[in-house]
């Protein structure tokens, strides 16, 4: 199992880059951050300074989308980074949650999404591809690499991911629910025609490593119940899509938001967020991982089982540089002489 960290980018971007630098030498082997322009630095800027300063480090957003820059734009921005440092970006894309909703625009479209994985892939990496109707191509790129993998929750989205991406991020990490949504993806790929196992399993949650005392186990859950609202602004799109009790999406998602009032981006994927008092307890322990290092390994090795490529560590809480270590000292080597 490969290991990511998931950080936004706030100023000053010389901490962003220091965490990833920390990370690297902890043995993670991807560095992710938020994409949202109106909330946070500029991503793309940050990563030319984190690939400038790390040797093996993989970099990319989680999660950019097809709105909030042109597509032909994306892909030289990836391939610039890769022929400066050799191939070490992946692209992260969904419909836009935060970077379209705080701009006051709707997320995009599946077609439109789907469309866009295809033209940012060939264009990053050499091909010649359509953009509004027209031919387009990079004629610098070459021997470009850009895997893009695509971030999904719904039925269809998990469909098209299955069609279409080079990998699947799923922005949670309940056994069961990952079972239920990497078997829709797989299906997907392979009524495609496609190799199921060649599409990378990513899932992606806020890690907190306790003493495994009651007290920071409280600690935590207050540090990480965020995650439940953030995944909640997708579980309200799918309700209002599918309805709910549809049998279309498992109520294991679902059922939790029945309180949810509303949510308030500039609170947005940090802990405190006064948005998600209506996330119990038992969904910031279903959706994340908590408790002292056995605890994250036992759930980890579940997550493998179930096809798992990567595991992704939110790091917004009071902990980054502890968690960062810890993974770095108790999990990382434990399944990496697991495999």
């Amino acid at each position: 199992m490969d290991f990511g960290l998931v950080l936004q980018t706030d100023p000053p971007a010389s901490a962003v880059v220091g965490l990833m630098r920390r990370a690297e030498r902890n043995g993670f082997r991807y560095g992710w951050t938020f994409d949202s322009a109106v909330l946070w630095q500029e991503p793309f800027v940050i990563y030319s300074r984190i690939l400038e300063h790390t040797e093996r480090l993989v970099v990319g957003p989680m999660v950019t989308n097809p709105g909030t820059r042109s597509w032909e734009v994306t892909a030289s921005t990836f391939a610039t980074l890769n022929d400066m440092y050799g191939n070490r970006t992946v692209c992260g894309i969904g419909r836009g949650d935060s970077a379209m909703r705080v701009a006051g625009r709707k997320p995009n479209t599946l077609a439109r999404l789907g469309e866009a994985i295809g033209v940012i892939r060939d264009l990053a990496e050499g091909r010649e591809a359509e953009v509004d109707g027209n031919p387009v191509r990079i004629p610098w790129v070459k021997d470009g690499r850009l895997p893009v993998w695509m971030a999904a929750y719904g039925p269809r989205a998990l469909a098209l991911a299955g069609r279409t991406a080079d990998g699947f991020i799923l922005q949670l990490a309940d056994p069961f629910l990952t079972e239920w949504m990497v078997k829709a993806v797989r299906s997907a790929a392979e009524e495609a025609g496609r190799d199921p196992g060649e599409v990378t399993i990513c899932v992606a949650a806020p890690a907190y490593v306790t003493d495994g005392s009651d007290a920071a186990l409280a600690h935590a859950r207050e540090q990480c119940r965020w995650f439940g609202g953030m995944v909640g602004n997708h579980v309200a799109d799918l309700v209002g899509r599918y309805g709910e009790h549809s049998g279309m999406v498992p109520d294991e998602l679902t059922a939790y938001i029945k309180d949810r009032q509303g949510y308030d981006y500039a609170h947005h994927g940090r802990a405190g967020n006064p948005d998600t008092a209506f996330v119990p307890d038992a969904v910031v322990d279903r959706f994340c991982l908590i408790g002292p290092p056995e605890a994250h390994l036992e759930k980890l090795r579940a997550l493998r089982e179930l096809g798992v490529d990567q595991f992704a560590v939110y790091a917004m809480h009071d902990a980054r540089e502890a968690v960062v270590d810890a993974y770095g000292e108790h999990v990382i080597p434990a399944l990496g002489q697991e495999r």
